[in-house]
């Protein structure tokens, strides 16, 4: 595996908090790459066996920005760093699917429910997607590295190494059904509740 994204990815400097993120000063590149996400504490029942370790904690999850464009995309996604990695610290879970997991593993320990929201087509947590941006405040860093073409880092990390909360392109992962199992009974659930103004 080439060193040029290894080391970033996997050996950081630095590892980046949810409020250093979110600062007016943000360190996060408005440019396109991959991004890797390291946690002090997984959520209850991911395995961490096999599971890259840094100082912080274990890198579980890796995503792109933008995703790989498609041949029916009429328009370039307009994505980048900043703007994905700022979703997935304060958005919520119908835009990150991230959060989706993160929030499907905690349900029990903090209380969270999918629900329908709006239109009914969108699922968030409701005011418990306050509760998941604590969490990922306390427990979650994130550090990228900047590519024209992320999607094949992505595949190439995916391929070797263990990345429990994936699910694309990770079916040969050992906790893929869990988790797919966990988001599944959150959506069931959801769709059996009144929806949210």
């Amino acid at each position: 595996m080439p060193v040029t994204f290894t080391l970033p990815l996997l050996e950081p400097a630095h590892l980046t908090s949810r409020a250093e993120a979110l600062a007016r000063s943000t360190p996060l590149p408005a440019q396109s790459g991959v991004y890797a996400w390291y946690f002090d504490a997984p959520p209850p029942g991911v395995p961490t066996e096999g599971v890259h370790a840094s100082e912080f904690g274990h890198l579980l999850y890796v995503g792109v920005a933008p995703r790989e464009p498609r041949r029916s995309d009429s328009r370039p996604s307009k994505q980048d760093l900043r703007k994905r990695i700022r979703n997935h610290f304060r958005g919520n879970a119908s835009g990150s699917t991230l959060r989706l997991t993160l929030g499907s593993l905690l349900a029990g320990e903090l209380g969270l429910q999918l629900r329908r929201v709006g239109n009914a087509e969108r699922l968030t947590f409701g005011d418990g997607e306050a509760a998941l941006s604590s969490w990922m405040a306390e427990h979650a860093r994130v550090c990228w590295y900047v590519d024209p073409t992320p999607w094949a880092i992505e595949s190439e990390l995916l391929s070797e190494f263990v990345l429990p909360l994936n699910l694309d392109q990770n079916r040969h992962g050992r906790f893929h059904a869990t988790l797919s199992a966990s988001r599944h009974a959150q959506r069931e659930a959801a769709r059996s509740l009144p929806v949210l103004p």
